[in-house]
């Protein structure tokens, strides 16, 4: 893009709402919960003819401390120092506050420019508008980032400082292969792991973390490469039980999370190996399957167990017996904290990929299936043999098969179990979900008359 820009200010003042504008679409969660934004995100913005990175930040607060908010503060100053301009949004209902100044006081001293931005200015809010100039960062841009208004004034404060009109021919080629990045999202219960585990796949603190359960918030999209090939991890906030999920808030989260297995490609879901395998583990991993999207599990904090060689086969154990419908998932043990084994990770994940595209020939898929049928033919059904003509695969990501047979409504699931079970051993499609479609032909003497 041209340029980066990145939207600061105090907690509350609309700046996830902007955001989410400027990007045309609701990535971002909005509350009237003040603190909603913890991690920055980024997104691809128009304006008019411009075209622009853009970057939510959490509000900022001032505090030194080893606290979250500090940890939030670390982040804000972050996305400062990779922008190119700082649009500083204030609520002009709220007036200039104390904490407006000493932000303002910080953005003065950097070398970047300033846009100021005067939100929430709908109506009649021109008293906190004018208050806006005591900030010394020029002539404030009335603006609602939620009706809309004021976009005009913001697109005059942002032109000059680009240096194009429209997406030049390198720009769609990056946004063409931002298509192809491999998209994966980590996902997990709270205080699994998952944002650290994304950290030092980075090598960055790109993400916040800390003791406390239920940093993350928003599904966190961020761009990277392993091995030369691009991808896309996704962030998500930890998933609890569906009963103890109240706030709305966290509802919201839960959902952002939802949307981003439901977008990606591959999942790893994030295992937190002294308590392994817990209910909840086991619903988010079902939620993954029954989405169609390939799967690791990955066994964090490993380096908290002492006997590794006993836990391993009492964990694949467990897998194989708790999650039959993905037989062969891989189980990756990694330490987040100390880095151990991410490129064995990375590795898995790659390799459930190309298995979740797996293309079969029908010929091949006959072959096998005459073969199979006449070792095991499908029971009898009310004294009816069950005729099953021929099988081929429909579609991939994930690998979905039809067989065309007769009395398809007859047909028992222990018979579709066997079957998909022998396609996985015979086929080599360990750990991903596999679907399996019976249609009837059209009986051509149905409609002739006697």
């Amino acid at each position: 893009m041209s340029f980066t820009v990145a939207i600061v200010g105090r907690p509350n003042v609309g700046k996830s709402t902007l955001f989410n504008r400027l990007v045309g679409r609701k990535l971002a969660l909005v509350d009237d919960t003040p603190g909603v934004t913890r991690d920055r995100r980024e997104g691809d913005a128009t304006l008019g003819d411009l075209s622009f990175k853009i970057i939510d930040t959490a509000g900022y607060e001032d505090t030194s401390d080893d606290s979250l908010e500090s940890r939030m503060r670390q982040q804000t100053e972050a996305a400062i120092r990779e922008a190119d301009i700082c649009l500083f949004m204030m609520d002009v209902r709220a007036g200039v506050t104390p904490l407006d100044e000493h932000f303002a006081q910080i953005l003065r001293r950097t070398s970047k420019p300033v846009v100021l931005l005067a939100n929430k200015a709908e109506g009649r809010a021109e008293e906190g508008a004018y208050e806006a100039f005591s900030l010394g960062l020029g002539d404030p841009v009335a603006v609602s980032a939620e009706h809309g208004d004021g976009l005009s004034s913001l697109y005059d404060a942002l032109r000059p400082y680009s240096d194009q009109e429209i997406f030049s021919d390198e720009e769609l080629e990056e946004l063409e292969d931002d298509e192809k990045a491999l998209k994966i999202a980590v996902v997990g219960r709270p205080n699994a792991g998952k944002s650290t585990l994304i950290n030092q796949l980075l090598g960055e603190d790109r993400l916040l973390t800390g003791p406390e359960a239920g940093i993350t918030r928003d599904s966190i999209s961020i761009d990277w490469s392993w091995g030369g090939r691009k991808l896309k991890l996704f962030d998500t906030a930890g998933m609890r039980k569906k009963a103890r999920v109240n706030e709305k808030l966290e509802k919201l989260s839960v959902a952002d999370g939802l949307r981003a297995i439901r977008f990606a490609e591959v999942v790893v879901v994030t295992i937190d190996v002294t308590i392994p395998f817990e209910k909840q583990d086991l619903q988010i991993a079902d939620l993954v399957v029954r989405e169609g999207r390939a799967l690791v599990i990955a066994l964090n904090k490993w380096d908290l167990i002492e006997d590794r060689q006993a836990t391993m086969n009492d964990l694949r154990e467990k897998c194989s017996r708790l999650l039959p419908q993905v037989r062969g998932v891989p189980l990756v043990p990694i330490s987040g904290l100390q880095a151990h084994n991410l490129d064995k990770l990375m590795k898995a994940v790659l390799n459930v990929h190309e298995i979740w595209n797996t293309r079969l020939s029908t010929s091949k898929l006959n072959r096998w299936f005459d073969n199979i049928t006449q070792y095991h033919p499908p029971p009898a059904v009310s004294g009816r043999r069950l005729k099953m003509r021929y099988i081929t695969q429909a579609k991939s990501r994930p690998p979905t098969f039809v067989i065309f047979c007769t009395r398809s409504d007859a047909f028992p699931d222990s018979y579709r179990r066997y079957l998909l079970n022998a396609i996985r051993d015979d086929f080599e499609l360990p750990g991903i979900p596999l679907r399996l479609v019976l249609r009837e032909g059209d009986n051509p003497f149905a409609n002739r008359k006697k």
